[in-house]
């Protein structure tokens, strides 16, 4: 045992030198960074990666130093990075490690950003080598994979400076659509929060079975989610009681129920029952539209 001090203590002082070499490379590579224009914490974690890749070499020689029997080859030999079957179970982890320098380097997105991956949307805490985290609207906090996000499509809702909303206004068929359109505008442009250029527009999106669908478009900033919640409430609290007092109809949907087989001119035949429903023992005939039935009894009667 006594053999290995010298070697332990010239392995420790090695490992010590390096250490500290590590400590100026990180605050080099993160000033390089930052000249490139990086943003403060993509420099950090460059930095950290050029730290942990010089302590790893640092161990390395250390180990070499105090076992100079154990070299390179030997030592990963022994914790089996060659072998297969840790290569299958690293895979993951290094795709990640991977996916996550190119994000950074491309930047698809930033800290801060409010994006959509998949069945998550929420803002943009941090952006890590392996995962990225982020925060739901309702305050939770999801975990993705570097991986995930960059092989799969993600929405990022605060890309651009302004952002287009659309709402949908149902009014009665037989409304005016110009005159709804015009109290619509009216109304939108004295809300502060729409911008007035690009210009507000309203559409006729579609024809539906009891409305004509209006489709309203306009134009906010900044456009992350809170901005898009609000200005859809004073939008629609502004547009329903002016539609109301212009006298245009917000309508509801609307049936017409026939029994058995009647008809609009007729009751029908009762002894001809549809599915379900069993057939009468009484003879029912035909009656026009606002006869009842207690009419065609008297009348069967007097006959």
């Amino acid at each position: 045992m006594v053999v290995f001090l010298p070697n332990l203590a010239i392995g420790l002082i090695v490992f010590l030198v390096l250490y500290l070499f590590s400590l100026g490379a990180g605050r080099g590579i993160a000033r390089l960074a930052a000249r490139s224009g990086q943003p403060p914490h993509i420099a950090k974690i460059f930095s950290r990666l050029g730290r942990g890749v010089v302590n790893l070499f640092g161990a390395m020689i250390a180990l070499s130093v105090v076992l100079p029997s154990v070299d390179a080859a030997s030592v990963f030999g022994a914790l089996g990075i060659g072998s297969v079957a840790v290569g299958f179970a690293a895979k993951d982890i290094f795709q990640n490690l991977l996916a996550g320098i190119l994000l950074l380097v491309t930047r698809p997105f930033h800290v801060g950003d409010q994006i959509v991956s998949g069945p998550h949307e929420g803002t943009v805490e941090d952006i890590q080598i392996r995962a990225t985290l982020l925060r739901t609207y309702d305050n939770r906090r999801v975990v993705i994979p570097n991986s995930e996000l960059y092989t799969n499509r993600v929405v990022v809702n605060t890309a651009f400076e302004v952002r287009r909303i659309h709402l949908m206004v149902p009014i009665g068929e037989s409304d005016d659509i110009g005159k709804a359109g015009a109290t619509i505008l009216d109304e939108i442009a004295k809300i502060e929060r729409v911008l007035q250029y690009p210009k507000p527009v309203v559409l006729l999106q579609s024809l539906g079975d009891f409305s004509l669908n209006l489709e309203v478009r306009y134009w906010i900033k900044p456009t992350v989610m809170r901005e898009v919640v609000e200005s859809t409430d004073e939008v629609y609290r502004a547009i329903t009681p002016a539609l109301t007092a212009a006298g245009i109809d917000m309508p509801f949907p609307t049936y017409q129920v026939l029994f058995h087989n009647q008809t609009e001119t007729a009751d029908g035949n009762r002894t001809l029952q549809r599915e379900g429903w069993p057939p009468s023992t009484k003879n029912h005939s035909p009656s026009r539209p606002g006869q009842s039935n207690a009419t065609r009894s008297n009348s069967g009667s007097q006959a």
